[in-house]
């Protein structure tokens, strides 16, 4: 199957070749042309042709429970503009059979390193054609953070890039840094009665127009952010007092805390949950408890679980945040599907950990009125699979971000081939019209002697107990020779006597 880029498809013919056709038209014809047949306006037209794209065929996972068999994505200009059973699928569409095969939102890495190829402002250093960019779009990756932007994989493009340039404020607040945890709290403490103070501000103002209003001055502007609710904050915390502490600071001011790590979250679940805390954890990280402690500790591959069940948000990252290919280690983003299977493994529901590397990830982020489930209006971040995302077996075979095909399995060295897609999906009998081999496991059909007849298929006997006279059923794999089945017939009447 040949699929076209955008920058092909938008191809439209030179408009200096209808400029000199117009030099060899008659004057009386000339004379009759109006601005309606401007050759250089069709061009216009025929260049901003919209750009349609349907999945046809295929089973639509919208990663929020949702599951379509046999279904229709049609994209336009980008965004999914339908899925499901009656979709109309315009003739100049791009169409892309994907029967037999599943259609999830695009994954979300909310940490990446190396992915474009840049350490600075992404706008301006981008590398689109990097090599860490193809592998990770090979994984189902469609956006990820980078420093602390949220940018898409729109291999071989730079322009609209970057989603969010503020993904979340990182504070620090640990037992191990008091200083820092009084800050914190002072900076929180100041903005909440600034906050209360503007709010009686306005209501004064309304019988009294010469109140005056608060000052600002000494408020800390992102814990100002932060209790008004346009950013959250980002904490690193494994340890079940730094964990214990932070549910306790964000239930005291209002605030929905994000914790990076959460190795022993597992004992503090129920004080996380109250906070309405999102937890980003890593199922397969393992750390021993500390034996002199008489309490709880250490890790669990329930961890992810029980955090679930007590209503914290999970979002499932790898070990490793780059891409590795120093070895099998596993455990970096080429393996961020089988991260979430090992928390499924742990008892995580399957849905909960698809969730945790799509739609919850874009909630932390903030972008998920944008991406990460598959619902109308949405941008067309998709990929395509030949299996159960989260199986270890299952290959990405196409990546689209944007509504543009950006990673095709069969066009790439890496993983081209193994297991190679077939072009077309033919019946037996079908295969035997085309000359294409049937495979080792299908039926055998018998030839009938004349073209015009049925293949003969003879009947078995089955056997009954008591003696009584078997019934007779279709099985293609039975002689067609009478004498044989005569024999048959006889041998399983004495067994049966």
């Amino acid at each position: 199957m040949h699929l076209r880029t955008n920058q092909q498809r938008r191809t439209s013919r030179p408009t200096w070749l209808l400029m000199a056709a117009s030099l060899f038209l008659a004057p009386a014809v000339m004379a009759n042309v109006t601005l309606d047949d401007d050759p250089a306006e069709e061009a216009e037209v025929e260049e901003d042709k919209e750009e349609i794209l349907a999945l046809v065929g295929g089973e639509i996972h919208t990663g929020l429970g949702g599951v379509l068999r046999d279904a229709t994505l049609l994209v336009r200009e980008g965004k999914i503009a339908a899925f499901g059973y009656d979709v109309d699928v315009p003739e100049d569409a791009e169409v892309v059979d994907v029967s037999g095969l599943r259609i999830y939102p695009g994954l979300i890495a909310v940490g990446s390193f190396g992915l474009f190829g840049s350490s600075g402002n992404l706008d301006d250093s981008v590398d689109p054609y990097n090599q860490n960019m193809t592998l990770a779009l090979a994984a189902g990756i469609t956006t990820a953070v980078d420093g602390n932007s949220v940018a898409k994989l729109k291999r071989g493009h730079v322009d609209g890039l970057v989603v969010s340039s503020s993904a979340f404020e990182s504070l620090s607040y640990s037992n191990g840094n008091p200083q820092g945890q009084l800050k914190v709290e002072n900076d929180l403490k100041g903005a909440a009665d600034y906050i209360r103070a503007y709010r009686a501000w306005e209501q004064e103002k309304k019988s009294n127009k010469e109140a005056k209003e608060p000052s600002k001055k000494g408020v800390d502007q992102k814990a100002l952010r932060i209790l008004r609710g346009e950013i959250r904050p980002r904490f690193n915390a494994d340890e079940r007092t730094d964990l214990l502490e932070i549910a306790q600071l964000a239930q005291r001011f209002g605030f929905r805390p994000i914790i990076n790590g959460c190795r022993e979250g597992w004992t503090v679940a129920d004080e996380l949950g109250r906070a309405g805390a999102t937890a980003i954890v890593t199922p397969r990280t393992r750390r021993p408890k500390d034996e002199s402690l008489l309490r709880e500790g250490g890790s669990s591959i329930e961890n992810a679980s029980t955090l679930y069940k007590h209503g914290v948000n999970v979002v499932v990252v790898p070990a490793s945040r780059g891409i590795s290919l120093g070895g099998i280690v596993g455990q970096d983003l080429l393996h961020l599907p089988v991260e979430a299977g090992f928390a499924i493994r742990g008892g995580l529901p399957e849905l909960a950990g698809l969730r945790s590397i799509t739609i919850e990830a874009a909630r932390v982020l903030g972008v998920d009125y944008r991406i990460g489930s598959i619902e109308l209006g949405k941008d067309a971040d998709l990929i395509v699979t030949d299996g159960d995302l989260l199986h270890y077996q299952t290959f990405v075979q196409w990546a689209i971000v944007d509504g543009e095909i950006v990673y095709d399995k069969q066009a790439e060295m890496f993983f081209a081939h193994i297991r190679p897609r077939p072009e077309t999906a033919l019946a037996p009998a079908e295969r035997m019209d085309s000359g294409e081999e049937a495979p080792a496991d299908a039926p055998e059909v018998e030839p009938a002697e004349d073209a015009g007849e049925e293949p003969v298929i003879e009947e078995p006997v089955i056997e009954e107990s008591g003696g009584e006279e078997p019934e007779a059923n279709e099985d293609p794999e039975e002689s067609e020779d009478p004498e044989e089945s005569e024999n048959t017939e006889q041998t399983a009447g004495s067994s049966g006597a």
